[in-house]
């Protein structure tokens, strides 16, 4: 499988995973507050970061009841018309720029997830590396054909999509000319539990689509991303506030900078920890060998005399024979005297 390349970071088997800081509405409608949500960003080691386009009209229709209307009491979002929530969730299409530039100064990638045709379009105004289709836009064909359309690198989230609705979603992008694909393993509640990750779903999803995957995760914490590497996530991402007391849209479960630090460290270190098959001493164990046990004579012992548990014993260091000659030895006679602390070769042996 190549390589997938989005500005200057590589997505593949040999490289760290690339994690994204998802910022979506946790600017709480403060530009200023979204520039130091990068600046956080930046500081925390994240690689990318990354906002949501659409404004209340291109996601909904402005009614307050009934199908519109969130009353699902464990909801986060209960008592708002959709209308309403995403009026205070989106990013102002006039602030993207700002945010592109102030993000591309510190060395972040900067993308963004379109959620209609026509945020596609300006999205590449600003000549974004990549797109990012949402769960709940899995389904959204024209919109997948329209991001695939451009030739750059697409990443989507499987959230509730059964298997055909993703075999859809992937040939819609191929077909749109889609060259570089990843999928991301995604649990749509917010937050999610881990009972409720499935992460062994990331594996499969690679074997079935042959293309790279990740984990999109709305679990607390970072335990979740960190072992979605062991089963070949390149991609992390996690929605990424100042603090979630701050409050906000999204702020319950996104991720305070310390702990994406401490995310983008471990998950390194989970990447770096794969290797290969391997078994026997490595070459950096090597000198740790000298320190097993191995057979050794415990007291001093004149020329003729037998092996017993008394003289003989299975101590460190690993200078002498196997222990499992032990047995082997017992009653066996030595042909010279052995001073104890003399490690046990064939040649001692009457």
């Amino acid at each position: 499988m190549h390589d997938i390349q989005i500005g200057k970071h590589s997505i593949g088997a040999a490289h760290k995973p690339f994690v994204i800081a998802e910022m979506s509405g946790n600017h709480n409608q403060s530009l200023d507050r979204a520039l130091a949500i990068i600046d956080a960003a930046a500081r925390s080691g994240a690689h990318a970061i990354k906002l949501q386009t659409y404004t209340a009209d291109t996601m909904t229709l402005d009614i307050q009841e009934g199908d519109f209307f969130i009353s699902d009491p464990n909801s986060l979002w209960k008592g708002e018309s959709l209308h309403k929530l995403y009026q205070q969730a989106y990013t102002p299409w006039e602030w993207h720029k700002p945010i592109f530039d102030h993000a591309r100064k510190l060395g972040l990638e900067v993308f963004s997830s379109p959620f209609d045709e026509t945020a596609v379009d300006f999205l590449e105004e600003l000549n974004a590396p990549c797109y990012k289709i949402a769960s709940f836009e899995n389904i959204h064909l024209p919109l997948i054909r329209k991001a695939a359309a451009t030739g750059k690198p697409l990443i989507i989230s499987t959230g509730m999509a059964t298997i055909g609705e993703l075999d859809e979603a992937v040939r819609a992008a191929r077909e749109a000319g889609c060259k570089d694909l990843v999928l991301l393993k995604c649990t749509s509640t917010y937050p999610a539990t881990p009972e409720n990750t499935n992460i062994l779903t990331i594996p499969h999803l690679r074997d079935i689509f042959g293309c790279h995957v990740g984990l999109s995760d709305h679990t607390m914490g970072i335990g979740v991303s960190v072992a979605s590497v062991a089963l070949g996530a390149r991609v992390i991402e996690k929605h990424f506030t100042l603090r979630r007391a701050d409050g906000g849209v999204d702020s319950t479960f996104s991720m305070e900078p310390e702990e994406m630090a401490a995310l983008v460290v471990e998950s390194e270190r989970a990447h770096q920890s794969l290797g290969k098959i391997s078994y026997g001493a490595t070459e950096k164990e090597k000198k740790s060998i000298q320190f097993r046990r191995s057979l050794f004579v415990a007291k001093d012992m004149h020329a003729g005399e037998a092996f017993t548990a008394e003289n003989l014993r299975i101590v460190r260091p690993g200078t002498g024979l196997a222990p499992k000659f032990y047995e082997t030895l017992l009653g066996k006679t030595v042909k010279n005297a052995l001073k104890k602390g003399t490690p046990i070769s064939w040649d001692v042996l009457g």
